[in-house]
């Protein structure tokens, strides 16, 4: 299982601009077939981007939140 925190890949707020740069440092930690969690104080775009870059590369995807706890987005196991 690999835990991604999303606000550590930009300082004081995300860009849109830097998008593709995110995404390639998230698809280099997140690797091939693994287990992720998305945490992290970032805005919604940058989840629904970084969802989509995942998908078809992670196993499963799940959101963690404070408030709302583990949310499952996808899950590809066939188990």
């Amino acid at each position: 299982m690999i835990i991604i925190d999303l606000d550590t890949f930009y300082t004081e707020s995300a860009k849109l601009s830097a998008m593709p740069t995110y995404i390639k440092k998230i698809l280099k930690q997140a690797g091939e077939g693994n287990e992720i969690i998305l945490t992290g104080k970032a805005p919604v775009w940058l989840y629904l981007s970084v969802a989509h870059a995942l998908h078809g590369k992670a196993k499963k995807l799940t959101y963690r939140s404070p408030v709302t706890g583990d949310v499952v987005i996808f899950d590809h196991n066939p188990f």
